[in-house]
């Protein structure tokens, strides 16, 4: 062997496909762009996106998801280009993974289960940890099953008999004990954290929100001068962050918080309930939205849906436009109110006064990046901020 033969140790990303299903009710651009953004959560992870498949059915396969054909036309380009994992964009069952993955002969995940791999990699406070491992614990232990299948051998007669039984059985009982321990250590977070915020008293609390990636985090360290992290990636942001904020006279509490999804895991949100505790208390919401996504609208719904969850959707709310240095004219939905029928496409002009028309929440257009507005929106932060304090604190000394 020779000397100075040099290893390549560097890990190389792992090479996925992804799989969609266009079911009733569902669009092939709806589902292109569900399919997207899951891409750009495999790039999130640090995956690499090879292709991706779709079918049109009624509903799943109950055994496989997909079809035989497309299962077989999966399986061929899998073992052909040496795929490391293939990934559904809806939650899998646990018979379901077991029958795919039996026949694809490589790792298969579903949606649910990325979203947890990324947030297990972005936890950062002992909080999101808990929080993160509680809810992969409680997605693991239906599937426990299909992680015992190189037992079968040992399994004696229908079903799991045998040594593969008493030890899935075993291992049940320790994630339901470990799931306990995690709840326990959750509430004791939830009191420390309810304590912290019974001690700041007199302050008027506003809270961003928003679908992931659509510049919370940058918005927060304008405004707080502060170094929160920031990145172009999903979830960038699991660890709620609370800074106290000065504009002019008017001191007050502004937290940032996780970013919401479509199709959110149910066991992430409500593990991170507890987190979004902010959003419910706060007195002020300021809903951002990257109005250079081609489907804001539909972000903007995601969003109003999972305040409405938490019992948040009718606090005040400011809208905030981000990202208008992207903008790209879009050609004009039949249910837009536009003076001029002729105009083929909608300028951010034409958003603008259809926003107006259409909705009573104060808004701003703004881009953090390019700081374009942003005067405009530090005075109607102030505005409302002191709006609010006079009805909260009418004691306060404020030198409005």
């Amino acid at each position: 062997m020779p000397k100075n033969k040099i290893y390549d140790t560097e890990v190389k990303p792992e090479r996925i496909v992804l799989v969609g299903l266009i079911t009733t009710g569902t669009t092939e651009e709806q589902e292109k762009e569900y399919l997207d953004e899951l891409a750009f959560l495999v790039d999130t992870a640090g995956g690499i996106t090879e292709k991706i498949f779709t079918q049109k059915m009624q509903k799943p396969e109950r055994a496989t998801f997909v079809g035989t054909g497309k299962l077989e036309e999966i399986k061929d380009y899998v073992k052909a280009e040496e795929i490391d994992i293939v990934i559904f964009d809806d939650e899998l069952s646990p018979t379901q993974l077991r029958n795919i993955e039996k026949e694809l002969a490589v790792r298969v995940i579903d949606r649910s289960n990325l979203i947890l791999d990324i947030f297990a990699k972005r936890a950062q406070s002992a909080q999101a940890k808990t929080q993160v491992e509680l809810a992969q614990l409680q997605y693991m232990l239906p599937r426990l099953t299909r992680m015992w299948t190189h037992l079968e051998r040992q399994k004696g007669g229908i079903g799991m008999r045998g040594p593969g039984e008493s030890q899935i059985e075993s291992d049940r009982r320790i994630i339901q004990d470990k799931i306990s321990l995690l709840k326990e250590r959750l509430s004791l977070i939830d009191r420390q954290n309810e304590t912290q915020r019974k001690n700041r008293k007199d302050l008027v609390r506003v809270a961003l929100v928003g679908y992931t990636n659509v510049g919370k985090s940058t918005i927060m360290n304008m405004l707080s001068k502060s170094e929160v992290f920031a990145e172009n990636k999903l979830f960038a942001t699991l660890d709620t962050t609370v800074r106290k904020v000065v504009l002019e006279n008017a001191p007050f509490l502004l937290s940032d918080t996780v970013g919401f999804i479509r199709k959110l895991p149910h066991h992430l949100v409500e593990c991170f309930k507890s987190t979004l505790d902010e959003v419910r208390e706060a007195d002020i919401l300021i809903h951002v939205v990257d109005i250079s996504h081609p489907n804001f609208e539909d972000q903007i719904r995601t969003v109003n849906e999972t305040l409405k969850e938490l019992g948040a959707i009718d606090k005040e709310m400011i809208m905030v436009f981000n990202k208008i240095d992207n903008y790209h004219e879009v050609e004009v939905e039949q249910d837009w109110e536009i003076e001029n029928e002729d105009t083929p496409t909608m300028t951010l002009a034409d958003f603008k006064n259809s926003w107006m028309a259409k909705n009573n929440s104060p808004s701003i257009f703004i881009s953090a990046t390019e700081k374009e507005n942003l005067d405009e929106f530090r005075d109607l932060i102030y505005d409302r901020v002191k709006a609010v304090n006079q009805k909260i604190y009418p004691f306060n000394n404020f030198l409005y």
